[in-house]
């Protein structure tokens, strides 16, 4: 992407050798992510261009370095895109999903969206053979949600609304039950991302444009109230939902990107000793967690799954996101 709306194909010299920790792969599919079309726009905060994107991706190990043991060629991969320093404070204590001089393929080193793609053992991560390629490239959001909800804390028989249908606020839904959450609400404008929420599993649900969110809460949680709120839209009037309504002394995580700054009652945070808490990416665990949880058919993707468009037809699938964005989920790009 050499400027906001402008993609270019490039023709690259093939790649013949991979360092000592390095693993050549094919990459079969990449998954678009809702802010690879903020960068479309030209309204990501933390891209410039020209940026090779692609962060959501599943494919096959062609080459290895010398010192690899963990994976060999013909093996189904995916692999982190994070990028760190090792040296800062958090990555110290081994935060380094929020690495001080962190980097991300896709937004601010180059990503996946070429047909060869070297990354390193660390961030490596083998798939089991009974998740297809297109599944397998949905392991980084369902990352997203296991951290997500785990900054959430204890979820176990806690009711939950997740503000947001979209394929991260689905999947933070989906992991809240699967952490034992007691009810979760998902809330949402369209319907056709409602009606993926209840395909799959998830049991409450509200169009907020013809219910408020007063009533949908009163309508499944009664007196009982919610405990933890996930914010996945990243629009302003879903964060002032949570914190007007949530339980006192409760938590809500923020999920959703902002393409602008929201406005907080902070005074009514301090006077009900609300927790408004960020949430960044995942870890290696997070990633292990995810590729269990696709395994085992505790989470589900193949529903989220909308559309496929070929590597060649790069501005034809952001085109078709930004006209049928309330008619589509997860688009995948076939290699």
């Amino acid at each position: 992407m050499v400027s906001p709306g402008v993609i270019e194909l490039h023709e690259v010299a093939d790649l013949k050798q991979v360092a000592h920790n390095e693993v050549l792969m094919n990459v079969k599919r990449i998954g678009v992510c809702g802010s690879d079309i903020h960068v479309y726009h030209g309204k990501h905060p933390f891209t410039k261009y020209p940026i090779i994107q692609g962060h959501e991706y599943s494919g096959e190990v062609i080459k290895v370095g010398k010192d690899v043991t963990k994976v060999k060629p013909g093996m189904k991969i995916t692999a982190r895109p994070q990028l760190t320093c090792g040296t800062c404070a958090p990555c110290k204590r081994g935060d380094y999903n929020v690495c001080q001089k962190l980097r991300v393929e896709g937004f601010h080193a180059n990503g996946c969206a070429q047909d060869y793609f070297v990354v390193t053992e660390d961030r490596v991560l083998v798939l089991p053979d009974s998740l297809s390629f297109d599944v397998a490239a949905t392991v980084e959001p369902v990352s997203v949600a296991v951290h997500a909800t785990g900054r959430g804390g204890d979820l176990y028989e806690k009711n939950v609304v997740v503000a947001g249908a979209g394929t991260i606020g689905n999947l933070v839904a989906q992991c809240a039950m699967a952490k034992g959450a007691r009810k979760v609400l998902v809330t949402d404008l369209s319907e056709f991302r409602l009606n993926k929420a209840v395909e799959s599993g998830i049991g409450f649900i509200s169009n907020s444009g013809t219910e408020s969110f007063e009533d949908a809460v009163t309508r499944v949680f009664g007196d009982e109230g919610f405990q933890v709120g996930f914010e996945c839209a990243g629009v302003e009037i879903t964060l002032q939902n949570l914190v007007n309504y949530i339980e006192n002394g409760s938590r809500i995580v923020v999920v959703g990107v902002y393409s602008e700054f929201p406005k907080v009652n902070y005074n009514f945070v301090g006077e009900h000793e609300l927790m408004i808490i960020g949430t960044l990416m995942y870890k290696h665990e997070d990633y292990g967690e995810a590729i269990r949880l696709l395994d085992k058919g505790v989470v589900k993707t193949n529903q989220l799954i909308t559309n496929h468009f070929s590597f060649e037809e790069y501005t034809k699938a952001y085109n078709f996101i930004d006209e049928q964005g309330d008619r589509t989920l997860k688009v995948m790009i076939d290699l």
